[in-house]
């Protein structure tokens, strides 16, 4: 792989190709990507939907979409650390095609701002949701119309790949979707496969799927324009991951890491003098005992003990890909940033911590819980009435069921199955965790 490549401006549906060095810097391309997600309602909905506690009533812990944007400031950081060496190393990058530091640090804040674009209400317990639904739930009876990829895309349901569906799928109107740049889509993919086979190796690439069967020809063209190494056999779709989704990854590591933590304090979860030790151990190397020494309150401490936290992760993310550069492009890099990492110890124990006092609280599972059941519902409701068992078979609820979901309307016209469950899948996923309590309500004939 190599950079010119790597950071691609094309768009779907360019016939010119996009030159660096022709770019209205007023205007950049890579920071039109930003402004398009932003302004996205999938973007808009992640304010609604489950960071750490779903349906919190507390007014300051984290939403996905406040998650979304410190993930982008971060990611922003450090793809502005790595793109000034990176420009050192490569300076013709610069001098020939007019590529700027900035310009990492734009892709890196877009990918990172919509990494969680994909994930359906009340976080990853919703991807398991609707995954078993297929897998063991009323779903299941679908099985034999579908191919072997195309059922596990069901089964294991995954938000990343449903990210890339609204990133890049046609919509009436809007071809290409969002359009966003294929560096930046590079860069969101931090799992460059299809749904099968399922972890065919250690690589962490390989740890999840990244796009659906419906978006199989999209990912094929932007694997090319961006160059990405073939890793897959037999036929099997999947490649390196583009160097840039490394520092996406990492910023994501770093914010769930500590900012989840500090939600858990705040919480009353997590004991604060045994989670400021473990910040404390994280940052000793930087930290000021006066300063530290003379902060009042719990909130003023984790406020600076989490600013030296992420600043010190940021450098060591920064380091650690900059010193593996040239294995990363040689798609020979085959672990997170952190794995790596002198810290790795202190961030296992404060996310060991986390695990055991936030995710899996009472309040959590007893919530992720009555999310499983909603889920089931609207994915029966949904499915009856899209694809009922028998077309002779009249009813009215499911006529009804069609006009409450107008983005849906035109799946009546749809003939295959399986872009039937997936735009199914998807449009649930696209749910608020609020809007998802208010359907099942509504669907249940309570509520009103």
């Amino acid at each position: 792989m190599n950079w010119e490549q790597l950071l691609s401006l094309k768009r779907s549906g360019d016939t010119n190709k996009r030159l660096r060095k022709e770019q209205d810097e007023t205007r950049l391309g890579f920071e039109v990507d930003y402004d398009r997600i932003i302004f996205s309602s999938a973007f808009r909905s992640l304010q609604d939907k489950t960071q750490v506690i779903p349906l919190s009533k507390t007014d300051f812990v984290h939403t996905r979409l406040t998650h979304s944007l410190e993930v982008s400031v971060v990611g922003r950081s450090l793809g502005r650390l790595t793109g000034k060496k990176i420009l050192e190393k490569h300076p013709h990058l610069s001098n020939i095609h007019g590529y700027q530091m900035n310009d990492f640090g734009a892709i890196v804040a877009a990918a990172a701002l919509a990494h969680d674009i994909g994930n359906p209400p009340f976080g990853h317990s919703g991807e398991k949701a609707i995954g078993e639904y297929f897998l063991n739930g009323n779903g299941k009876r679908f099985k034999s119309q579908l191919s072997d990829k195309e059922y596990q895309d069901l089964v294991k349901f995954e938000g990343n790949a449903n990210g890339f569906k609204i990133l890049t799928e046609d919509r009436p109107g809007t071809p290409g979707g969002l359009r966003i740049s294929y560096a930046t889509l590079g860069a969101f993919m931090k799992y460059p496969k299809e749904s099968l086979p399922h972890k065919p190796t250690k690589n962490i690439a390989d740890k999840k799927f990244g796009f659906f069967q419906s978006e199989k020809e999209t990912m094929l063209d932007v694997a090319q324009e961006l160059g990405l190494s073939k890793t897959g056999k037999d036929g099997d779709i999947s490649f390196s991951r583009h160097p840039l989704a490394f520092l996406v990854e990492a910023a994501d590591d770093i914010c769930y890491t500590i900012i989840d933590f500090e939600d858990g304090i705040n919480l009353g979860l997590i004991d604060e003098d045994y989670a400021l030790e473990y910040l404390i151990k994280l940052v000793k190397d930087n930290i000021s005992t006066p300063k530290y020494n003379s902060l009042q309150s719990t909130a003023d401490r984790l406020s600076y003990l989490r600013s030296l936290a992420i600043n010190t992760l940021i450098r060591e993310a920064a380091e650690i890909f900059l010193a593996n550069e040239e294995a990363i492009l040689a798609g020979e890099f085959h672990q997170a940033l952190f794995d790596k990492s002198k810290y790795e110890a202190q961030i296992k124990d404060i996310i060991k911590i986390s695990v055991e006092k936030i995710y899996q609280s009472e309040e959590v599972i007893n919530k992720e819980i009555a999310g499983y059941k909603m889920l089931e519902t609207l994915l029966d409701t949904y499915t009856s009435a899209f694809l009922p068992e028998r077309e002779d078979l009249d009813s009215n609820f499911n006529d009804l069921v069609l006009k409450s979901v107008p983005k849906l309307k035109h799946l009546q016209a749809e003939t295959s199955v399986y872009q039937k469950l997936i735009q199914v899948c998807s449009y649930t996923a696209s749910l608020t965790d609020g809007f998802t309590v208010s359907s099942f309500k509504r669907y249940q004939g309570s509520g009103f």
